[in-house]
């Protein structure tokens, strides 16, 4: 009852926070941005990778880490979980359609990411010169004081509704959706409960966090390049083997983002809205355009020039969700495990009864082998229309149960005016997240998911959550003080065993706990780049003549 009225609680404020008008706000920044900046994408991949290099670095600047570690540990946010489990929840909930607006998203994401970054280095905090710290917390209160010091209370106002705000989407998004998804794949794959990986990861976390952002800094840069190489050789793999697809499952992308996608096997449909929504929310969460977060780390960098390190974060989106999402996502659809076929026949179908609008369905005797117990199946429902869709299919979650022995499954009761009906001859297991990817990998090369997927997620996942486990700790130390910190890492590494519990169970779960952490976070730090943006503006375009880049 407690988890049911929890899972109540987080979809209604993740549909309040996530609606069609501010998903269409967010993305009209990044195009103002982008015609504002003058395209600002080509001159950041044309001059990031000589910043890269260490061809402007100067040991005098401000900071404690260089540009090559603020912007691993930034990827480690990105480029992880939010890639293998993002999006496997696009595709799943939004169609083939959302990967092209997760495209769009991450091109007008890289001129936000620019502007971010660029108002976080010329507020940061450097009283003390080898401990900075920035982010947008810092650039509303320091830029309220200096340019609208009659406003300065609205600028503290704003600083803290977004340290709230980061700590808030830290433990949501940053933690508990990474360490849910790990826990889920590492015990489909090996039977581990959950509690036991949410335990290990506590344990290998705060042994990082708890000596800083230099620390950290060290071991993500180490990590994800590591990581990312191997993911992305793998991936090579599996496309070469389907490479006739590849054409088709682009134009299939462009296709079903303009139009109506037809329920399909596993698939149930979805609108061109339901395409725009999932794609752009996922986008935002995957490459972190928007939110705000990766400019804290940037904020560490030993460098006194703003723009330059702007211009290093604006190939994060490119990066993350050009690259490393449209990988994933080809793998997903190349290989037909998104709309595949009933995994398990029924034996008998449910026999279906009603108390007014209530429908229940008896319970179904399970003979696969393949399933155990506690695992999430669906069926899938001819009913009322079905206003995410645009179509009538509905689906009905399930679980497997031990009785007698036994395995069998009981199935939530559904609300409906109409007299549901049965579709299909069997149901699937619900594969939420990173699994469903997996299953991709393995449908080419048994065994590859397997060790590849859980590898994967639980190096992506850890370093994703030190890296926002420093973001919020920043919030804190904004709104608290440095004596705050000891006590927020032992909070956030508690939580990370915390969200293995079982709080979470199926893909509408996951995506409603880390919808809402970026939903608040957005609303906190976009209104700020929106005040304050034409100052970074100024300094990209003054660095961009200095440096006469063309």
């Amino acid at each position: 009852m407690i988890i049911n009225t929890f899972r109540s609680i987080i979809s209604d404020i993740n549909s309040f926070l996530w609606n069609e008008y501010w998903i269409i706000v967010i993305a009209l920044t990044g195009l103002i941005f982008t015609i504002w900046s003058g395209f600002s994408q080509y001159k950041i991949i044309r001059h990031a990778p000589k910043i890269l290099r260490g061809d402007h670095n100067n040991q005098d600047d401000s900071g404690i880490i260089n540009h090559f570690q603020a912007l691993t540990t930034a990827l480690s946010g990105t480029v992880g979980l939010g890639n293998i489990s993002g999006v496997a929840l696009a595709i799943t909930l939004g169609g083939p359609g959302a990967i092209f607006w997760m495209w769009i998203i991450a091109i007008f994401g890289m001129s936000i990411k620019l502007i971010e970054v660029t108002l976080s280095m010329l507020y940061r905090n450097i009283d003390n010169p080898d401990n900075p710290h920035g982010g947008p917390m810092w650039v509303a209160d320091i830029g309220f004081k200096k340019l609208f010091p009659r406003y300065s209370k609205l600028g503290k106002i704003i600083a803290i509704m977004f340290s709230v705000s980061i700590i808030t989407s830290s433990v949501t998004g940053g933690n508990m959706f990474q360490a849910w998804s790990v826990a889920d794949v590492t015990y489909e794959y090996f039977g581990v409960e959950g509690w036991i990986s949410g335990l290990l990861m506590s344990v290998i976390v705060a042994a990082v966090i708890l000596g800083g952002i230099k620390r950290i800094a060290k071991v993500t840069a180490m990590i994800v390049p590591i990581m990312v190489t191997l993911y992305m050789l793998a991936g090579i793999y599996v496309l070469g083997v389907k490479f006739n697809e590849i054409p088709e499952m682009f134009r299939l992308i462009v296709l079903s983002a303009f139009t109506t996608s037809e329920a399909s096997g596993a698939f149930i449909g979805g609108s061109v809205g339901t395409a725009f929504m999932y794609g752009t929310k996922r986008a935002i969460f995957s490459n972190e355009a928007g939110q705000g977060s990766s400019p804290i780390v940037h904020a560490a960098v030993k460098t006194n020039e703003p723009a330059r390190e702007g211009i290093i974060a604006g190939i994060e989106p490119l990066i993350d969700t050009i690259v490393v999402c449209t990988f994933t996502a080809l793998i997903i659809l190349s290989t037909g495990i998104w709309d595949r076929n009933e995994d398990v026949q029924f034996s008998a179908p449910p026999i279906i009864t009603n108390e007014g609008e209530i429908w229940s369905f008896s319970d179904t005797t399970h003979r696969d082998k393949s399933g155990k117990e506690g695992d999430p199946v669906i069926m899938h429902i001819i009913a009322n229309y079905n206003e995410i869709t645009g179509q009538y299919i509905h689906k009905v979650p399930g679980q497997i149960v031990s009785n007698n022995n036994s395995l069998e499954i009981k199935w939530e009761d559904f609300r409906s005016s109409e007299t549901p009906k049965i579709h299909g001859e069997g149901y699937y297991f619900d594969y939420v997240g990173a699994t469903l990817t997996a299953k991709a990998f393995d449908s080419v090369s048994a065994g590859l998911g397997k060790w590849l997927i859980t590898i994967a997620s639980w190096f992506f996942a850890i370093s994703t959550i030190m890296a926002w486990g420093y973001y919020g700790e920043q919030g804190l130390i904004y709104l608290l003080g440095e004596n705050s910190v000891f006590t927020y890492r032992i909070i956030y590494c508690s939580l990370i065993f915390i969200a293995t519990l079982g709080l979470i169970e199926t893909s509408i779960d996951l995506d409603n706990l880390s919808g809402i952490g970026l939903g608040i976070i957005v609303y906190a730090n976009l209104p700020i780049c929106w005040i304050f943006g034409y100052r970074a503006i100024n300094a990209y375009k003054d660095y961009i003549k200095s440096e006469r880049i063309q």
